[in-house]
């Protein structure tokens, strides 16, 4: 039998069901879109912050697809580094010569400009994470 009290616990459950969902999938819906002007980015960072400045001797600064590409060598020209408008995008020279990104560890590109244009084919709109490191390549 249907009553009125079974009505309501069905309903209540139902509403706090979506909503935690919805509540859990607002970060992964919104990763791609542009933060407004003003407001927190996903990162956490403001959306008109200043991008990090870097140091060292720069290889290459392009936009690519929409996406400013930076890459610099560290002061003692032993590492690489690379921003995607402005934040830090990891990579790692292998063995063979050739570089990897964090954005796909699967595919090796010949030059770190070929690995920071894969990154940004792969990143779509998302952008890249804030980097709770202190990387050489950056001036505090």
């Amino acid at each position: 039998m249907v009553t009125r009290r079974r009505v309501i616990r069905t309903g209540l459950t139902t509403v706090a069901a979506v909503s935690g969902t919805a509540a859990a999938m607002r970060p992964m819906l919104t990763a791609g879109q542009p933060a407004a002007h003003g407001t927190a980015a996903a990162g956490g960072a403001p959306a008109d912050a200043v991008p990090a400045v870097p140091a060292g001797t720069p290889l290459f600064d392009e936009v690519y697809r929409g996406r400013r590409i930076q890459g610099f060598t560290t002061a003692d020209d032993d590492r690489m580094g690379i921003l995607v408008d402005g934040r830090p995008l990891h990579v790692m020279r292998r063995v063979d010569g050739t570089w990897i990104s964090m954005a796909n560890h699967y595919q090796p590109y010949a030059t770190p400009l070929a690995t920071a244009r894969g990154a940004v084919d792969v990143m779509g709109r998302a952008s890249l994470a804030a980097a709770p490191v202190r990387l050489p390549f950056l001036q505090p």
